[in-house]
């Protein structure tokens, strides 16, 4: 049996950083083998959840909820990063049994960005990147998806952006490109626009390649974001699509509630989430 002591030990062992890459660091966090009947997402958390925390203060608050995806900001990890300091900051992640799968969200608006979006993607050692690019930009991307082999996903942003404000606004965008151009479903979001994410997630699945999960107060421009357990949005429905369309990506929770204190309701819609994901599992005995 492997305890958080004897995985910290084991961790600590041999290589210097230098001679650490990305995906051997990546690697030697492989997940554990899957159990028969378990879901094939992934409970993650998105790195803007920790925007007002420093690296070490964001793995300690992942410890303490027992979560071990994290999509990688670059408050956290800068895009301009040398190799050290990635092999550091992968290090530091293993040593919290922590996986950085992704990057972003990365805003783009030149061709520069784009470029400079994919090496950073690449030094890291991940693929899947999380963007924002200019709509004219598409045909670019759709380039550097192809040549970099990497998934790329539009994140949606509801009705406070008018650049992919919705689901289908990203569909929309990118069903005639590179079936590696996706979308992170930003299920909140797509509420706050008037849309239906339940609905919304059968009906674009297969180009879902990332999530941010998160709940909302109401399903208007107004809604704010809030516990999972607490929001408008039904979470039991919206876990039975997960596994109706099969998704086998991250569910990465997004809680930009007390952003500045946030580990309480972290702690409460990862909880909930759980309990959800094991009180519904398919084949469990009802009382």
């Amino acid at each position: 049996m492997t305890t958080r002591r004897t995985f910290l030990k084991n961790a600590g062992g041999g290589l210097t950083l230098a001679t650490v890459s990305p995906s051997m660091v990546l690697a030697s966090a492989a997940e554990k083998p899957r159990a028969a009947g378990d879901d094939l997402f992934k409970l993650a958390l998105a790195g803007y959840t920790f925007l007002h925390f420093k690296l070490d203060q964001t793995l300690e608050m992942m410890r303490k909820v027992d979560v071990h995806y994290l999509c990688i900001k670059d408050f956290h990890l800068p895009i301009k990063s040398t190799a050290d300091e990635i092999a550091a900051f992968h290090e530091k992640l293993k040593q919290s049994g922590v996986t950085g799968y992704g990057v972003g969200p990365i805003y783009m608006k030149t061709q520069q960005a784009v470029d400079d979006a994919f090496d950073y993607a690449k030094r890291v050692g991940v693929k899947l990147i999380i963007g924002v690019p200019n709509t004219e930009l598409l045909p670019y991307v759709e380039k550097k998806v192809k040549e970099y082999d990497m998934r790329y996903a539009i994140h949606n942003h509801g009705p406070d952006i008018e650049l992919y404000p919705s689901a289908k606004s990203v569909y929309d965008a990118v069903k005639d490109l590179d079936p590696r151009m996706g979308l992170c479903f930003d299920m909140g979001h797509d509420k706050r626009y008037g849309d239906d994410p339940i609905a919304d997630l059968e009906k674009y699945g297969k180009r879902i390649f990332d999530m941010h999960l998160k709940n909302v107060t109401a399903p208007t421009k107004e809604g704010k974001t809030c516990e999972l357990s607490r929001g408008v949005i039904d979470i039991p429905a919206y876990v039975a699509m997960l596994r109706k369309v099969k998704y086998d990506g991250h569910c990465a929770l997004e809680y930009e509630k007390d952003m500045k204190d946030p580990l309480a309701g972290i702690a409460e819609s990862v909880g909930y989430f759980r309990g959800v994901c094991e009180a519904t599992k398919p084949g469990k005995r009802k009382s």
